[in-house]
């Protein structure tokens, strides 16, 4: 299968070196320089203290054309809105399919503008950090789970069938169960370890920190109106064990000075709120905390 990545980050990254076992990759970058240094070096990932290099191809996103079997969207939930303006006016006769893999779930309402593709939504359990424009650091083995949001099914489950075995990808029947597990557990354990300046460990082995974590859980709850609450704790919990010794994604933003996807995840929660007239005290404070510690808005 033909398949373009859009986005140098360490997802893109990432997701290039694996797929790239069983498929022909693109790589659509930002930058021109980032895009000559990937096609002469390849992309190197870092895993368990050893490095592996594999060659793949790579482009500056101007350059791409549309004719891949399957793209798959990897830049951060703010960047989205340009991307997408882009993908619906280079878009080709045939009918495209995407992949999008984004946090929060504030994207979904951007894709009404790519009404005549296949959509398709995922969510990322992998853990990952760019080294370099050419190089990353592959921190947490994952799953990749994946659901149809509109068109054809068949090129999603071909993309299953066929990807590597180390690197797996879930079907999931509903695309709103999926990405609602995945912005509960961020929407608890980015912001508070961006603010308190911890690993995801920390949360659960410090009581007091953990006594917040409980409390911003289940506002979260209410603003969802979740059922079986306990399941859902236990979740974030299990999150918190297995990536223990990992810095959250937010956290790594707000210490390098970037911008970070809380308008995304807080923000999405906090608008819902708004909708539905629940007061959210601890949503609200840990949305303005991590906007005051972020990089500039880009």
């Amino acid at each position: 299968m033909e398949i373009g990545i859009i986005g140098g980050g360490s997802l893109g990254l990432l997701y290039a070196f694996y797929l790239a076992k069983t498929n022909k990759i693109t790589v659509y970058t930002r930058t021109e320089e980032q895009a000559k240094k990937i096609s002469l070096e390849g992309i190197v990932v870092v895993k368990d203290h050893k490095q592996e290099v594999c060659s793949v191809h790579a482009l500056p996103f101007s350059n791409w054309n549309g004719t891949e079997d399957l793209i798959i969207v990897t830049v951060k939930q703010y960047q989205l809105s340009n991307i997408i303006v882009e993908l619906a006016k280079k878009r080709t006769v045939k009918k495209s399919s995407i992949l999008f893999l984004q946090n929060g779930m504030s994207h979904v309402n951007l894709l009404n503008k790519l009404s005549n593709w296949n959509i398709f939504l995922g969510t990322v359990e992998h853990g990952a950090y760019r080294l370099n424009v050419n190089t990353v650091k592959h921190t947490g083995l994952g799953k990749t789970r994946v659901a149809i949001y509109q068109g054809e099914v068949e090129l999603l489950l071909q993309l299953l069938h066929h990807s590597d075995k180390s690197f797996p990808f879930i079907f999931e029947k509903n695309y709103e169960t999926m990405l609602t597990k995945k912005l509960v557990a961020n929407a608890v354990i980015n912001p508070l370890t961006a603010v308190l300046n911890v690993r995801n460990g920390e949360l659960i082995e410090n009581p007091q920190y953990y006594q917040v974590l409980t409390s911003l859980f289940f506002e979260i709850c209410k603003v969802l109106n979740l059922e079986n609450e306990e399941k859902w704790l236990k979740h974030i919990m299990y999150i918190c064990k297995s990536t223990a010794k990992n810095q959250s994604s937010m956290l790594k933003d707000v210490l390098e000075g970037r911008q970070t996807e809380v308008d995304a995840i807080l923000g999405y929660l906090l608008t819902e709120a708004r909708k539905k007239q629940i007061e959210a005290p601890l949503i609200n404070t840990f949305y303005l905390l991590v906007k005051g510690k972020s990089g500039p808005s880009k």
